[in-house]
């Protein structure tokens, strides 16, 4: 019989479904070096956050087939490391939404009618109603910031309770946003005509801070803000002058950008603000569900089925995976990289094999990996190898793969072709000595760059003195340049400028970048 690990608390529930398939063992607070030298013993692990699943514990377990982790985030499971060793990695992506949207809805109203300090007022002695005049959310516009399952699940009952609904989400299509109750509108509109604002979005380079002191001075005096999502959204600094100031009215937080909160202007504000520490997921049903939701998949990939959950490759014997993954990791950089060109609200793909790669037998994982790697931009974690394909199709993304024997420049290579916002953009990618990733053509013209972290492109005549005046610019903004490459059809034509910078460009330069005499465009891409 098989055996599974739970290193961290479960619910029972979860521990139930295990037990029909496996010998369950629990065994939580394991130092590291006591996990290490017992996984070897173990068919599965189960762990929340407690545990760290490092590269060496990975290692020692020979026997492993499945890492669970009865949670969204995978960040204290070495993912990269069990993927090597064809170990599917599972979480619960969906366990937590109804818990955190009721929780965000839960806040918005409790923020209205100022329920917890009349609670402590009550339980002082007092009796003070005229202090505790709270307003009606009905008939209120309520602004959505990221319109994804928990996003879509407030404005489900926010419509009930009779909301007028706004929505920002550059990942999704006017057609689902209404589909939802919702009208999509950009940021800015929705910042100056929303009553209530909600966040429901990643943290990423793009959403830090993303409500700060400019875009707080745009909102209504009357404005409340609600953010259970991630901590760094909000400049929480900011925010604690703006409602001081009387610039919005309130604000209700369940995440902060240090947890736990420390010293904090945030804890000056009385009742004008609400804090929770971090209780988004925290309802029993959450925990059982995720634990259910786990505990199910471990027991379907120890009988022989897919998870239906995996964050890496699920399916794939240890031999093919060793044989594609390369492939995986060119097709994803690469889908990452034309969706950021391509602008967030993507509309098709064309994943187009060429040469030796379209002569394989299995190509459907790396149509997948190319859609995880277009997707994970706007989704972060929530986008994984068996989703990918779901979540395109909501977003009604056409995907076409199209193959190519005949190409021959390289032995074998991979063109990816995406229609979004920002208009059409190809890119291709080829592995050097077997696991190089370089791009070596960017909109049909020929270049040859490795991917790199930060990375600047531009659309330009191809005239004298462009070069320097965009290297001249970027020095006076202290951004320091590690790599360029230019690629031309013709002389005095077109060309495209691809430049590796160490740091994230600042705040407005890309607008004085596209200034310069001779530059059509211009795009920044985070991989």
């Amino acid at each position: 019989m098989p055996k599974v690990l739970v290193s961290d608390p479960i619910d029972q529930a979860g521990l139930d479904i295990l037990s029909q398939v496996a010998q369950v063992d629990v065994k939580t607070k394991l130092p590291s070096e006591e996990l290490i030298k017992i996984i070897s013993n173990y068919d599965a692990l189960m762990v929340r956050s407690g545990t760290r699943v490092t590269q060496d514990v990975i290692d020692a377990g020979k026997q492993l087939k499945i890492i669970g982790r009865a949670g969204v985030g995978v960040d204290n499971i070495d993912v990269p490391a069990a993927t090597r060793r064809g170990i599917v990695v599972v979480n619960s992506p969906e366990g937590n939404t109804i818990a955190a949207a009721e929780h965000a809805l839960a806040m918005m109203l409790s923020l209205s009618r100022y329920i917890p300090a009349a609670d402590q007022s009550v339980k002082a002695g007092n009796w003070d109603r005229k202090r505790f005049l709270g307003v009606e959310v009905y008939k209120k516009t309520l602004g959505i910031v990221g319109l994804g399952k928990i996003g879509s699940h407030v404005a489900t009952v926010a419509r009930a309770l009779g909301m007028k609904l706004l929505a920002y989400d550059p990942f999704i299509s006017s057609e689902r946003a209404e589909q939802i109750g919702c009208r999509l509108v950009d940021l800015d509109l929705l910042l100056r005509e929303a009553d209530y604002i909600t966040l429901h979005l990643p943290k990423t380079p793009e959403t830090t801070h993303l409500i700060n002191a400019e875009s707080l001075a745009t909102m209504k005096p009357t404005a409340r803000i609600v953010n259970c999502a991630r901590g760094g959204i909000i400049d929480e600094e900011a925010l604690a002058t703006a409602i001081r100031s009387g610039q919005i009215a309130g604000a209700a937080l369940d995440v902060y950008e240090s947890e736990p909160l420390g010293t904090s202007s945030l804890r000056e504000l009385d009742m004008a603000a609400i804090l929770t520490p971090h209780l988004g997921a925290s309802t029993e049903e959450a925990q059982v569900n995720v634990a259910i939701d786990v505990a199910e998949q471990i027991r379907d990939v120890l009988l022989g089925l897919p998870a239906r959950s995996a964050v890496n490759i699920p399916g794939l014997r240890p031999d093919v995976l060793e044989k594609l993954r390369p492939y995986l990791q060119l097709a994803e950089t690469l889908g990452n990289l034309v969706g950021q060109l391509a602008g967030g609200r993507v509309e098709s793909l064309d994943v187009r094999l060429q040469g030796e790669l379209a002569q394989t037998d299995n190509s459907q994982p790396v149509v997948v990996a190319a859609l995880k790697g277009l997707l994970s931009h706007a989704l972060q974690e929530r986008v994984n190898y068996v989703n990918a394909n779901i979540e395109a199709k909501e977003r009604g993304i056409h995907v076409i793969e199209t193959r190519d024997a005949n190409v021959q420049d390289y032995t074998g290579s991979l063109q990816l072709s995406a229609k979004g916002s920002l208009g059409e953009h190809s890119v291709t990618g080829v592995l050097l000595g077997g696991s190089e990733i370089r791009v070596t053509d960017i909109d049909d013209f020929p270049i040859n760059v490795p991917p790199t972290p930060y990375m600047l492109f531009t659309l330009h005549r191809d005239m004298p003195g462009i070069i320097g005046k965009i290297g001249s610019l970027l020095g006076s903004f202290n951004v320091n340049i590690a790599s360029m490459q230019v690629g031309r059809k013709i002389v005095r034509g077109d060309a495209v400028m691809v430049l590796s910078i160490d740091d994230p460009l600042p705040e407005g330069i890309l607008s004085e970048i596209t200034k310069v005499p001779g530059i059509r465009d211009a795009y920044t891409v985070s991989l």
